[in-house]
């Protein structure tokens, strides 16, 4: 994994994929997956990485390692013959990502959980499930003895839907989002996958339309205002090509690790110096229970008195779950976003 204080740092391209159980389920999870292929294609959500479903007959390739960017793979899931009931939707779900948690209590599907996560902490009723699964390091015993019928994961890099399928248990694979539109087209799945295709929309529709109405309101400046977002405290950043980089992007911001020469992923690690000389009019610190760095601590480091942000107060304390996570909450952040840019147009 790169640098990231919170467990759900978008670091990989969307591309998820869907295993089917092997015994009887399985026969009526295989029309569930048709129906959830056909569904998706439908909506046409999603980039060029958007999430591909496939059975066990024909699994999908093995995910590249963390630090890496995999092309997407847009192959259409093979055709099988649809059983009779293709109504059946999973009943006992496990999500190994908060991300998917908070996708599935928002599209009302959040009764199917029978357990998540030990970093499923939103919304309130997932601190009321079973949350001691890891989903770094996914225990297959663990989640068996909860007896689902289909497992979340956030970007299957151990090979835990290889596992899962072994013991006849369906899995979905939504690796962190690389656009908006993957957060749409997961929503969308998931709403498939669990019989919620209308409410899935719903939330869709209503991250499209408070989107819109946050950008068309933010103010506009003669010149574009500069940003520095503040992965950690050794100055990794997140430059526009990362998905929360996408945000200031889509505020018309300029973004100082841009200016980060290579390949980074998304995630280049600057110096003070850098930062200072870049003079940034907004600095955004993810806070909360991983990353402790504060706006205070920020203001106080050595020289950095001289950076516009820290001089009319700028340095903004952001909650480090909803920047870090891909989900419906990722309205919250543009808000803020919004808020940050109308107080610094002010003394820009």
């Amino acid at each position: 994994m790169g640098p990231a204080c919170s467990p759900n740092t978008p670091h990989h391209e969307v591309g998820g994929t869907m295993r089917s159980r092997e015994r009887h389920t399985r026969k009526k999870l295989s029309g569930v997956l048709i129906t959830l292929g056909l569904a998706v294609a439908a909506c046409g959500g999603g980039s060029d990485s958007t999430s591909e479903l496939t059975d066990t007959a024909a699994p999908a390739p093995t995910p590249a390692p963390a630090d890496t960017e995999p092309p997407a793979d847009t192959e259409a899931p093979p055709e099988t013959e649809a059983p009779a009931d293709t109504e059946v939707s999973p009943e006992r779900v496990i999500s190994l990502s908060p991300t998917h948690t908070e996708i599935m209590f928002a599209i009302g599907a959040g009764d199917r959980l029978v357990a998540v996560d030990q970093f499923s902490n939103f919304p309130a009723e997932a601190l009321e499930l079973p949350n001691e699964l890891s989903g770094f390091e996914p225990n297959i015993e663990e989640i068996a003895a909860f007896e689902p019928d289909l497992v979340l994961i956030g970007g299957d890099f151990t090979g835990l839907g290889d596992q899962l399928a072994e013991l006849g248990i369906a899995s979905w694979d939504g690796p962190a989002a690389a656009t908006i539109e993957d957060t749409y087209a997961q929503i969308e799945q998931l709403g498939a996958a669990t019989g919620r295709v209308g409410d899935a929309a719903e939330v869709v529709s209503s991250m499209q339309t408070q989107l819109e109405e946050t950008l068309d309101a933010a103010p506009a400046t003669e010149e574009p205002l500069k940003i520095y977002h503040e992965v950690d405290s050794t100055y990794f950043s997140a430059d526009s090509t990362s998905f929360i980089g996408e945000v200031y992007s889509a505020f018309g911001l300029e973004n100082i690790a841009d200016r980060a020469e290579g390949d980074n992923f998304g995630f280049p690690q600057l110096n003070a110096e850098v930062i200072i000389s870049s003079n940034p009019d907004l600095i955004f610190v993810p806070c909360g229970n991983f990353c402790t760095t504060t706006a205070d601590d920020v203001s106080a480091r050595p020289g950095w008195d001289a950076i516009a942000a820290v001089q009319n107060g700028n340095v903004i304390e952001a909650d480090e779950d909803i920047a870090s996570r891909w989900g419906p909450r990722i309205v919250d952040y543009y808000i803020a976003v919004a808020a940050a840019i109308e107080q610094a147009a002010v003394a820009a």
